[in-house]
């Protein structure tokens, strides 16, 4: 994989349970509403994994948004970095945050790791089968986006807001058919 850029900004989660999708929400927000300099990818992470190894040692800076699950507020966000994320157990309660501090704990041993940094908000509903956010955390969205911008900044990075799509948009654009009804 050759990056187009230094850095990248994953969303990560599954949109089909509720709050889980955030990370993926937040990070088509930022895509569509920002542009950025230098450049940055963005990508749609889904529940990519142990994949992403890849991205930890290809760029020199990733930030990951997804959902912390932390005894906290929902709506609360976080910017952890990842030698913060390794040593909290807590935070490892979905497989795809298993996955996420166990790539940073095996590219820690290796040559080369990004800097990595999980910007996270913490979930009201992550079992409902429903793509949507719930009411108590659509409001925080924008600090989580946000958040993100000011990581950006501090690796030298400006952003810019261009005409783009509300979250909500983007949020009714997932649950719309893809193909045409027979």
């Amino acid at each position: 994989m050759e990056p187009y850029s230094d850095t990248v900004v994953i969303g990560i989660g599954n949109i089909l349970f509720k709050d889980e999708g955030v990370g993926v929400y937040a990070a088509k927000y930022l895509e569509e509403n920002y542009t950025f300099s230098p450049e940055v990818d963005i990508i749609d992470g889904g529940t990519l994994g142990f994949k992403l190894m890849n991205y930890y040692q290809s760029y020199k800076k990733v930030i990951i948004l997804d959902t912390v699950s932390i005894d906290d507020t929902p709506g609360s966000v976080y910017n952890l970095p990842a030698r913060e994320l390794m040593g909290l157990g807590a935070y490892r309660k979905t497989a795809h945050e298993v996955e996420v501090v166990e790539m940073l704990e095996i590219c820690s041993l290796l040559e080369h790791m990004a800097e990595v940094n999980v910007i996270g908000i913490v979930p009201r509903e992550i079992e409902c089968v429903d793509i949507s956010l719930t009411p108590e955390l659509m409001p925080h969205v924008p600090v989580m986006v946000e958040e993100t911008l000011r990581e950006l900044a501090r690796a030298g990075i400006t952003a810019r807001p261009k005409a783009g799509r509300s979250l909500e948009a983007i949020i009714s654009a997932y649950n719309a058919p893809t193909m045409a009804k027979p």
